[in-house]
């Protein structure tokens, strides 16, 4: 019996996720005040492209990368003109695509096996002086508390789910993973619910605009 990989991560239709109507707004207003005349942005995770297109009829020109085969078919569906290819943040990206002045990448970082490489390939990406666009789900102290005294806590953090949640980010390690590559926080947006109890955050990281040799 073989072993699911990442390429097998299903995505049965175009549909977008439910994430969407609570991650995209806040997003759209982060790029419009991040980046102005060069509107290229590289979405690390694009699953089956919902994001793309919807940046794409915003004016944004938008490449991006899944490993999901099913996600870059159903992308390729929706648009056959788009610039959305199969690979993962353990390929080095920058060398096939170059730099951008910002990279999205939501509901992605929870699910990766080697975070400091996929934060690596996230600065590479990024020009001297982009921004990371990084979301995942929330959690902290009285979110986790509620999902104790509710009974919630095994379908929260369930371990059925193939290809699911591996890692658990909070603010303060997710912004220890990009500090470690030399980036700095700029903004933390909690999403979805009241800011105690968010779905996820969102959270800015700035490339230097200098980057020492």
């Amino acid at each position: 019996m073989t072993t699911p990989a990442a390429s097998t991560y299903a995505y049965r239709s175009t549909d977008g996720a439910h994430t969407d109507a609570y991650l995209w707004t806040t997003v759209e207003r982060i790029l419009a005040e991040s980046i102005a005349s060069d509107r290229r942005v590289f979405d690390l995770g694009c699953g089956n492209g919902t994001l793309a297109r919807h940046l794409g009829k915003l004016g944004y020109e938008v490449y991006g990368v899944d490993p999901s085969e099913e996600g870059i078919s159903q992308a390729r569906i929706a648009d056959p003109e788009t610039r959305l290819r199969i690979g993962s943040a353990y390929d080095p990206l920058s060398e096939t695509y170059g730099m951008f002045p910002a990279v999205i990448s939501l509901e992605v970082v929870e699910h990766v096996y080697s975070p400091r490489l996929y934060a690596r390939c996230v600065y590479d990406l990024l020009e001297p002086g982009g921004v990371a666009i990084i979301s995942t789900p929330y959690h902290g102290y009285l979110k986790n508390l509620a999902l104790s005294l509710l009974g919630k806590w095994d379908w929260h953090f369930t371990a059925l789910w193939d290809h699911g949640h591996i890692k658990f980010w909070s603010i303060a390690t997710l912004t220890s993973l990009f500090q470690e590559q030399g980036m700095t926080l700029e903004r933390v947006h909690r999403v979805g619910r009241i800011p105690a109890l968010a779905k996820s955050m969102i959270l800015t990281f700035r490339k230097p605009e200098r980057v020492l040799p």
